[in-house]
């Protein structure tokens, strides 16, 4: 749910709690209580009813938190994206692959591999950077890189590619989603490190994206690939992608794949 039909959810139980309310008159920064007669078995009965409409339990030390209408908003937004990543994440399975001699691990990105995606990124070439973000920095950004690792696995799929290098787990590859809003399609992207470029990895990356999408109900998935990056194009030709050209940008192309 987003935050807008959270808040409508929460002021549904309000009203039934406290019908005599006017709910449009509610402040939702200023504390509840304050502007609604809600004694303490009201208020009991609220927090009840908001844990059986949402599906959660809402811990007794958590209640002080709770005061206004935001900070309610916030902490079933809160809990709502912890249940979805918990979830998603659950759905990935982990599989492992013989590549040229190598055991490789493809399995769900987390928020603990932010290290990870910073030292893949600064491995690749310049130019495989610049195709995969169109920017030629060596390092991205902190807020970037969390953007990459700390995803959802549920509107924000990723997909990492390990080896075992030297006792440690080295990133080789990586492929992702981005749901949009209607639901129905999704965007993605996809790098992998030069020295496993044409290995078969990518095929082996985008097959398991394209698997996931399909299962969950996705019904299209597209990108952008660079209009000068013809390896690319003929990968998305061969994973049955069509390519639509925009006469308004010459610089990239448009790649589009029924699910």
């Amino acid at each position: 749910m987003s935050p807008e039909e959270i808040r409508s959810h929460v002021l549904a139980v309000i009203a039934s709690i406290a019908p005599e309310a006017d709910l449009r008159q509610l402040r939702s920064d200023r504390p509840l209580r304050e502007q609604i007669d809600l004694d303490s078995i009201d208020w009991l009965n609220v927090v009840a009813a908001v844990c059986e409409r949402f599906a959660v339990d809402i811990p007794e030390a958590d209640y002080a938190g709770l005061t206004t209408l935001d900070a309610i908003v916030a902490y079933l937004a809160a809990c709502q994206a912890r249940g979805a990543r918990a979830h998603g994440a659950a759905t990935l399975p982990t599989v492992h692959h013989a590549i040229g001699g190598k055991r490789v691990t493809v399995r769900p990105l987390r928020a603990a591999d932010t290290a990870l995606e910073a030292e893949f990124v600064r491995h690749l070439s310049t130019e495989a950077r610049y195709k995969r973000f169109m920017v030629t920095v060596r390092d991205l950004p902190e807020s970037k890189l969390r953007y990459l690792t700390d995803v959802d696995q549920v509107r924000h799929v990723a997909l990492g590619a390990t080896i075992e290098q030297d006792g440690r787990e080295v990133l080789v590859g990586a492929v992702r989603y981005v749901v949009d809003a209607s639901g129905r399609a999704c965007e993605f992207a996809i790098a992998v490190d030069d020295a496993w470029q044409g290995t078969g990895l990518a095929g082996i990356l985008m097959k398991a994206l394209i698997d996931v999408a399909r299962a969950r109900g996705l019904a299209t998935m597209e990108g952008s690939v660079l209009a000068t990056n013809t390896r690319m194009l003929k990968f998305m030709r061969q994973l049955g992608f069509r390519l639509e050209h925009d006469p308004e940008d010459r610089s990239t192309v448009r790649v589009v794949r029924a699910l």
